[in-house]
């Protein structure tokens, strides 16, 4: 009865939590160390990374392995409770839940608020703010947005041509849009010798390495959108000089 009652606390938090619990969110349920571990041992837990477990029953979900790096950047908070300053998906590793792109994702990305540090080789944490509208929900975790993905692999100094396919590919099924990529790539127009903060000039730049056949309409939705801005604003339009190509 006892290992019932047990098995029953961990698993109300696991069910919404892919089969995990972690070793902080056990022992906040009442759940000791010494428990885990007896549960590890008679394979009714398997412990999927450092203080990370999962009920064997349960299915084994997709991503484990980034969903128990995220868990544990903040291992006493609850999947369902957590804000982007718990940690979001983002670079390579969002790109590659996305999708886009060819970029491996050898390691497990994670923008924070706050400077820290991980232990693991195989995880890189980035610290930057992660604004409203930069990120979303996608399976079941917070992941930056693919404009925000394009801009933190610019600042990363990616492959310009990979960070414009992760681009082309996320445009393709409209999972962001052509002005959000403008705006988000302004920083680093001046970075390829085009006129300070004009991301429009440099998306269609990027676009143009990979060739796609829906670019001229994209680029001119960025630009039309840029063009109401303005004239909302009352500010004139920034519009990219015709001949305008990186160094």
């Amino acid at each position: 009865m006892a290992q019932y009652s047990t098995l029953n606390r961990l698993s109300q938090i696991a069910e919404d939590q892919w089969g995990l619990i972690t070793r902080r969110q056990a022992e906040g349920a009442g759940v000791s160390q010494a428990t885990l571990q007896r549960l590890a041992t008679t394979g009714i837990l398997d412990r999927v990374a450092h203080g990370v477990y999962r009920l064997t029953g349960a299915p084994p979900p997709d991503y484990l392995d980034l969903r128990a790096a995220w868990l544990q950047l903040a291992p006493e908070v609850p999947a369902w409770e957590r804000t982007p300053e718990q940690g979001v998906i983002s670079h390579r590793s969002a790109a590659a839940l996305y999708g886009l792109g060819h970029l491996p994702a050898d390691r497990h990305e994670f923008t924070l608020p706050e400077r820290r540090q991980s232990r693991r080789s195989d995880v890189r944490l980035h610290h930057r703010a992660v604004r409203p509208g930069e990120w979303v929900v996608l399976h079941g975790m917070p992941v930056t947005r693919p404009s925000r993905i394009a801009a933190d692999l610019m600042g990363d100094k990616e492959d310009p041509e990979a960070v414009a396919q992760v681009i082309a590919d996320a445009l393709r099924p409209c999972y962001d849009f052509p002005a959000a990529f403008a705006d988000a790539l302004a920083p680093y127009a001046a970075s390829f010798g085009l006129r300070r903060g004009d991301g429009l000039a440099l998306l269609r730049w990027l676009l143009d390495t990979v060739g796609d056949p829906e670019t001229p309409r994209w680029i001119e939705e960025a630009r039309a959108h840029a063009e109401r801005s303005a004239e909302k604003n009352g500010k004139p339009s920034a519009r990219p000089h015709a001949g305008a190509r990186p160094r």
